[in-house]
Formats: structure tokens, sequence, C-alpha cells
């Protein structure tokens, strides 16, 4: 599961986004979609990573098209190690109101139903395959991620097919003492995996309350919006007809429909008076919704985790820490393999 794309690339600065509670929110929607899938027990380990450079089974991205108290809307795209496409679709849900009641909302995800929905998919996606199909997703995952580390050492396992996915051209030895070496170096990045996970856990969880009442208020917020600009539109347009009507009556050569046009001209001016004053009270709510989304912001701090040979700090820079440490799994394989003869044959009959 990688950290979705928080979909600020067309980010226009008049719109109602508020950048930094999208990129909380791309590393918190992640951990509900990984426990709905790893609740239906149908799958392994099921982990967060900052970017897609992690080697697995399957991997699931995701971009937040839309996202407020009101509506979430997503882009989930799900391939295997093979390359093969499980998924890639937009999924989008609507809160309801009792999303946020108080008996509800500390417990429940308001939009939980979308990450239940895209695990359902992606399981029959699962059950749709084979067990042998299944053993060629592990056992190419396995081989990539020993190119990885030795691409030279380990060329020629894996190639194309005409539907452009990676199929098994051949095998290592089962005694290849390379391919040891890398299933220990695998161990430990998945270590260092689990370690991220507590991170992102307690990043969960400390985000959880604060966004919960950020979302609340702010689809209360957009409701309000919502009724203000409908009811500002009608005042306008019935304060501009009616001025319109006077005019014509104003100029009528009689005079109770003169005076009646000078009425309308009067009455429609108050109605565009009013509804520029709801148009102004509306820009008061947006102004709150931007205000809320900074104290949303000034609730997110960063973490230290607390590593065997090192302390590293998980924020922001989460990918680069990840970058070093597997650059540091390179330095170890390396060395590890610098007195190591390859065995005569390295390819399984």
């Amino acid at each position: 599961m990688v950290v979705f794309d928080p979909g600020l690339e067309d980010y226009e600065e008049d719109q109602q986004i508020y950048p930094e509670v999208r990129k909380a929110e791309a590393r918190f929607m992640p951990r509900l979609l990984a426990a709905a899938m790893q609740n239906s027990g149908a799958w392994g380990a099921v982990r967060v990573v900052p970017n897609d450079d992690q080697i697995t089974d399957l991997r699931v991205t995701g971009t937040i098209l839309e996202s407020n108290g009101e509506a979430l809307e997503l882009h989930i795209r799900a391939t295997d190690s093979r390359d093969r496409i499980w998924l890639d679709r937009d999924y989008s849900a609507n809160a309801s109101r009792y999303a946020y009641d108080n008996t509800t909302r500390n417990s429940y995800d308001p939009f939980q139903a979308i990450y239940h929905t895209i695990a359902n998919d992606l399981l029959q996606q699962q059950q749709a395959l084979k067990p042998a199909q299944l053993q060629d997703v592990r056992l190419v995952t396995e081989l990539l991620f020993a190119q990885s580390f030795a691409p030279d050492a380990f060329a020629g396992y894996l190639q194309k097919d005409r539907k452009d996915q990676l199929v098994i051209k051949r095998l290592p030895a089962r005694n290849d003492p390379m391919l040891e070496r890398v299933r220990s170096i695998r161990e430990r990045d998945q270590l260092f995996v689990d370690t991220l996970q507590e991170h992102y856990s307690h990043f969960s969880g400390e985000m959880a309350v604060p966004y919960q009442e950020w979302r609340k208020m702010s689809y209360e917020e957009s409701v309000a919006l919502q009724e203000m600009q409908t009811e500002s539109r009608r005042r306008m347009l019935a304060g501009g007809l009616s001025i319109l009507a006077g005019i014509v009556a104003a100029g009528s050569s009689e005079g109770s429909s003169r005076a009646a046009g000078n009425v309308a001209i009067i009455g429609g001016g108050y109605l565009l008076k009013s509804g520029l004053e709801k148009r102004a009270e509306a820009q008061i709510h947006v102004a709150a919704l931007e205000e809320l989304g900074m104290s949303l912001e000034a609730e997110i701090t960063p973490r230290v985790i607390e590593l065997e040979d090192r302390t590293v700090m998980l924020s922001g820079n989460a990918e680069e820490q990840y970058e070093q440490w597997r650059e540091l799994l390179a330095d170890i394989y390396h060395a590890e393999m610098g007195t190591l003869e390859p065995p005569a044959s390295r390819t399984a009959p």
C-alpha cells in the first residue's frame, strides 16, 4: 500500500482545497484501506510504504480526487509484481448527515464503506487466480527484489510477454548463496517497513480526532455554503428581475404604474443587496474552512522512531529516509557478497 497522491498537481488557490490537509489525508487514508484488507483475513501483512519503490506481491496506489466532509472520491490502481492490473478505477461516496454524530464519528469513519468496497474488489481479483498463478507472483517478487540489488547476477530470469507482463523464464538453483543473501536482505527490509508502520499508526492515531472534527465542521460549512450560494443566486435573480420590471413600469405615462415601478425598483434593490450580503457571508464560511485546515496542519507533528543503529525522523521526509535505508541495504549486500564465490551453475534444472 503506497501513500496516496494528494492530487494537488492542478491545484488552484481559489479552490476549496487545503494542501496540508490533503497531504495528511494521503497518509491517513491508506491506513484505513490497509486495515479493511487486513480485517478480511485473506491477505498476509498489508503495509503502508512511502513510495512505490517497495517491491511487493501487490502494489496499491491511490489518488485523492475530491475530499471534504461531504464527499470522497479516490482513483485506485492495483498491480501485482507481474505488472498485471487488478484494479484501475474511481471510487466515490457521500457522507450521511448522521455520520458525524457523537456516537459514531469516533469509532466509524464516515467513508468506511468505500474502503470495504475496494478491499472486496481486490479480494475478488485474488480469488480469481489459480494457486500456480499466486505462486508465480511470489517468485516474480523475489526475483525482482534480487535484481534491484544485483541486476547483473539475476538478469535473464524474467522477461516480458506479449501483454507486457513479466513471466518467469528460469529460476536460480535452490542452493544459490547469492539468493540466500538476497532473502536475508529482504527480511531486513521488511523489518524496516514494519517499523514504518508504527509511525503511520501513531500518525493516524494522533490525526484521527482533529481530522474527524475538521471533517464534521467542513461538512456543516459545505452544506451551509451551498444553501447560501443558492439563496444568494435566487435573491439576486429576483432582485434583478424586479428592478427591470420597475424600470419598465416607471417609464409608463400612468401615475399609478410609475409609482408601482418605483416601489419595484426599491424592492429589487433590497433583494439584490440581500443577495450580495449572502454572498459575503458565504465567503466568511470559505475563510472558516481555510482556518480549520490550518488548525489541522498545526495538529500534525513529525515523529521519531528508534532503529537498532540509528534514530530516524519520519515526517515529510519519510520517502528520503526510506531511500537512505535502501542505499544502506545495498551496501550491506555488496559487503556480504565481496568474498563470496558464485557456484558453477546458478540456474535450476
